[in-house]
């Protein structure tokens, strides 16, 4: 059983069918996932991406705002689903902490990974927010570099497909899903499990990271329990 994880959710995941804001049943549903995974003594940290508030990329995209403004918009965007997630979590009697790789006292603590551990050991789910607090980094990289810093076991990253495939399940009826990819096939393909600098990361610290549905019940708890079946793994 994994003791210690870490689960990196989209921004996008956060929006439902409207596409942007929050969708506040869809926020109710993942606390409820991740109160399973307490309830069962697994330490949990959580990572959630902007993009259902403003993607850096996008923002910058025609120039008018720098590519440096548009991640730090994104970051942003990370710590307001973070008070979102938080206040979701708390709502339903879990003990959770918001960290910032931004300093912003009045609404988080500041980013210590020591702190961090010590929240995780006394049970309370730590929220990883403002990416690295660096731009050109996206909050794949972010969730690769949290679990490695505090030792996270596995990276679950929870989408909205049962897995990898190796082509769009879409589109393509005969695509076919990859229960097992290596670090070295993600990155020599281009396989969209993570941005390449978040898998190199995860190779050089033999993290794995498992790709699973976050909309089937029960299932980051099934993986947390070692059944891999509805999920793909890079290792």
């Amino acid at each position: 059983m994994n003791k210690r994880v870490l689960v990196k959710f989209s921004g996008e995941a956060l929006a439902g069918e409207n596409g942007y804001g929050i969708d506040t049943k869809i926020l109710e549903y993942i606390a409820h996932e991740i109160k399973e995974l307490v309830d069962n003594n697994v330490e949990v940290g959580i990572v959630i991406g902007g993009g259902n508030i403003v993607r850096g990329v996008t923002a910058a995209a025609d120039g008018v705002i720098k590519r440096t403004s548009g991640d730090y918009m994104g970051m942003l965007a990370t710590v307001v689903n973070g008070i979102a997630m938080q206040e979701a979590l708390e709502h339903i009697g879990v003990s959770a902490r918001l960290q910032t790789a931004i300093k912003m006292e009045q609404i988080a603590e500041p980013y210590i990974v020591r702190r961090a551990k010590r929240h995780l050991e006394k049970g309370r789910v730590v929220i990883f927010s403002a990416g690295t607090g660096n731009p050109f980094f996206t909050t794949d990289t972010a969730a690769t570099l949290r679990a490695s810093e505090v030792e996270a076991t596995i990276l679950i990253k929870a989408t909205k497909v049962d897995g990898v495939y190796d082509k769009d399940p879409a589109k393509f009826e005969d695509a076919v899903k990859l229960d097992t990819i290596s670090y070295d096939e993600a990155l020599k393909d281009h396989i969209k499990v993570m941005d390449d600098t978040a898998i190199a990361l995860a190779k050089d610290n033999g993290l794995p990271i498992v790709v699973a549905n976050m909309n089937k019940k029960g299932n980051l708890l099934n993986i947390i329990n070692g059944d891999y079946s509805q999920c793909s793994v890079v290792k």
